[in-house]
Order: structure tokens, then C-alpha cells, then sequence
């Protein structure tokens, strides 16, 4: 048997039990059966071969799969915090679909892009987890010359599918947030430092948007107005966890955060243009209307071939 056909074997008994939480042996075994059928390899195990192929997924994937005795069926044991669940599956799936074959490529189209410094994850969290210090070389996007950085590495986060680092650097001893796509010559030292008893990333982060790290400023209450079918995306996807839904009718959704309007939320509002009207805070609303009268002002002091 191809090693192909057991990783795809491997894929399709997590896929299955994702989908119906509790599965016998034998509903597996049918499962496998008909996918056989479809896909035109053997994926039919015996029952040993099964029990072997739970471990290895258990040791490849972080997916343990156990059996109640009392009902007789198989299960994921989700050990998982909350919220973190249905990422891991998400990236599961991408990871899936991606073992493709040659003549699968012409099916999906991927973005071209630039590494996102997602190598150095495994040698951050390790340091994470051990409180190892790390240097690394770092490149500003508003600065010439790259800088030498020692830090101490507290918490990894996620923002727009870019990797940051948040850690105590050496030099001043501020927390502050490092891109890891611009990283390099990442080191991780035998040195051990100290626990942060003061440090808390989720209460550090809960009102930010972004990569935001606040100082002594106090979150506010932000109201948007949303044109209905734009409404639709923001329900389905929350800007923040803080949203809450304060009108939703065929006129407008209009939907309170609680955050820190910062850049990067500044930036997120701007780029839904007309959708989106902000109603408070009033400084707020005054300083997106004064960022599209400065961007209509710069078009319109080019000759387009006619006016705006």
C-alpha cells in the first residue's frame, strides 16, 4: 500500500467522524469502502490495521481518536480551548486539500505571495513554552537598515494571515510586536528568563484590533451603519469579538464594539468605502470623512482625461 493511500486514508476517517461525532467500526469500514469506489484505490483495512492507523493520526496530527466501550463507537477527543477547535480543523482542510495530485493543480489557485515567516513559528513557541530568550535580526518596512533585537518571547498572534510576535524587548523593556515575515536569523538562546506574573495576552489584547498594543488608553464604544447587503458579510464574518447587533432591518445593520480605534481598524473601515458609515465616537467619524476628502483631493489634482 502507497503511503499516498494511507495519508488519504488517514484524511477520510477523521473526515468522517468530524462529520458524525460517533462512528463504529463498522460505518467507518462501509465509509472507506464506497470512498475506495470513488477515488479508485484500496483504501479497505482490517480492524488491527484500523487500531494502527488511530495512533499514527493521534502522532502525525494531534487528532486522538478514542472508543466509548459502553456504546461502542468511535470519537475525536476535541482537546481543544475554546475558539481554537474549529481553526485547527480549518487548517486540517487546507492542509487536506493541498496534498493534490498533478492534474488537481489546474482546480485550485493560490495566492502568490511572499513568505509569511510561518518557519520560525515551531522555534518561537518552543521558546514561548520555555521562556527562552531569542534574538533575530528585524527589518522595518520605514527603515533602511535592519536592527539586531533580543527579546523575550511572550505570546504568538494572528492578524490578516500574518504571523506577529509579541515580546518584551531587551533594549527597553517595552512589549512590542515583531512581524515574523521580517525576521531572520532567528536564534533562540539557552538562557532562561523570568515569568511575567503582569503579563496577560488575552486581557492585554481583548479590546484591540489589529496589532495594537495599548498603553493607557480606555476602549470605546464604536456604532457602524452598514449599507443590508454588506450586513450580511459583517454577521457572518464579526469584525471583533466585542460586536453586538443594535439594528438589523432591510435599511441597515447597525452593530457597537467595544475596542480601541486604532490605525489598523482605521484601515479596515476605509477599505469598505460607502458600505459602512461610522456613527460614533464623533472624533472618529470626523477623521475617516477628513482621510476621504484628502484621498478624493489627491485624485483630483491629477489629469485623468475628465472630471471626478
Amino acid at each position: 500500500m502507497s503511503q499516498r493511500e494511507t495519508t488519504t486514508r488517514h484524511h477520510l476517517i477523521i473526515k468522517k467522524l468530524r462529520a458524525n461525532k460517533r462512528v463504529t467500526y463498522d460505518e467507518i469500514a462501509d465509509y472507506l469502502s464506497k470512498e475506495s469506489v470513488y477515488q479508485h484505490y484500496d483504501f479497505n483495512i482490517s480492524k488491527r490495521t484500523f487500531q494502527r492507523d488511530l495512533a499514527e493520526i493521534g502522532s502525525i496530527y494531534g487528532i486522538y481518536i478514542k472508543y466509548d466501550f459502553s456504546g461502542k463507537f468511535y470519537f475525536i477527543e476535541e482537546d481543544f480551548e475554546d475558539g481554537y477547535s474549529d481553526r485547527f480543523f480549518e487548517a486540517f482542510d487546507v492542509f487536506s486539500a493541498l496534498r493534490m495530485t498533478e492534474q488537481n493543480k489546474k482546480y485550485i489557485y493560490l495566492e502568490k505571495r511572499q513568505s509569511q515567516g510561518t518557519e520560525h513559528l515551531y522555534g518561537l513557541l518552543h521558546a514561548i513554552k520555555n521562556r527562552f530568550q531569542v534574538s533575530f535580526v528585524y527589518q522595518k518596512f520605514y527603515k533602511e537598515h535592519a536592527e539586531q533585537r533580543t527579546v523575550n518571547p511572550l505570546a504568538l498572534k494572528e492578524f490578516k494571515y500574518r504571523w506577529y510576535l509579541i515580546a518584551q524587548d531587551h533594549y527597553d523593556n517595552r512589549i512590542k510586536i515583531y512581524a515574523l515575515d521580517r525576521m531572520a536569523n532567528l536564534e533562540i538562546s539557552p538562557i532562561h528568563f523570568p515569568p511575567n506574573a503582569d503579563f496577560n495576552v488575552e486581557n492585554m489584547l481583548k479590546y484591540s484590533f489589529g496589532i495594537f498594543i495599548p498603553g493607557d488608553e480606555k476602549p470605546q464604544k464604536v456604532v457602524l451603519s452598514f449599507e443590508p447587503l454588506q450586513g450580511k458579510y459583517i454577521k457572518s464574518l464579526p469584525l471583533h469579538e466585542t460586536q453586538k447587533i443594535l439594528i438589523d432591518n432591510k435599511k441597515e445593520l447597525r452593530i457597537s464594539l467595544n475596542i480601541f480605534p486604532a490605525h489598523d481598524f482605521k484601515m479596515e473601515i476605509l477599505s469598505l468605502g460607502k458600505e459602512v458609515k461610522v456613527l460614533e465616537p464623533e472624533w472618529f467619524a470626523k477623521e475617516i470623512k477628513e482621510t476621504y476628502k484628502a484621498a478624493y483631493l489627491n485624485y483630483d489634482s491629477c489629469d485623468l482625461g475628465g472630471s471626478l
